[in-house]
């Protein structure tokens, strides 16, 4: 039971391949992504929609990345979804039934989890443009393709 929980918390050892691939000094983990989202879920999450299901979506949805790594879009991703799948079988069947809810965007809450990595994503670009030098639009504009002109991007 200890190394499984070990496992899981390996998470918090992968750095997110996008920042570290523009440049980004001392990127945050997949873990502290994960985190950023539960927040943003406590903080926007509607009345209509289930916050503990939003919360397990954001804390679970990226696990299999202990295994398979943070692809990005310039990744190969042609064996994304089988490897993830495998990677969450064997670290954590028992919530294989949200990471595929997330991965299918089978209810309003995975489909608001959704928006909330985006949204915690160019919101964290944001913070590492007020740091750095590095010019992270692109990060932004991808977000935007799911979150529209959401008021909180700016």
């Amino acid at each position: 039971m200890r190394e499984a929980l070990m496992n899981l918390l390996r998470l918090k050892d992968v750095q997110r391949q996008g920042w570290v691939n523009a440049g980004v000094p001392s990127p945050e983990s997949v873990a502290a992504h994960s985190w950023g989202m539960a927040v943003l879920a406590l903080k926007l999450c509607p009345d209509d929609l289930d916050l503990t299901k939003v919360l397990r979506l954001c804390l679970i949805h990226d696990l299999p990345e202990v295994i398979v790594g943070d692809l990005t879009p310039r990744d190969d991703r042609s064996t994304k979804a089988a490897d993830e799948h495998a990677a969450m079988k064997a670290l954590a069947p028992e919530w294989m039934d949200v990471f595929e809810e997330y991965e299918a965007q089978a209810t309003p809450e995975a489909v608001f989890a959704r928006r909330l990595d985006k949204l915690d994503m160019a919101l964290q670009a944001m913070l590492y443009q007020e740091r750095t030098n590095l010019d992270l639009k692109d990060f932004i504009t991808s977000a935007r393709k799911t979150l529209g002109d959401d008021p909180l991007l700016g």
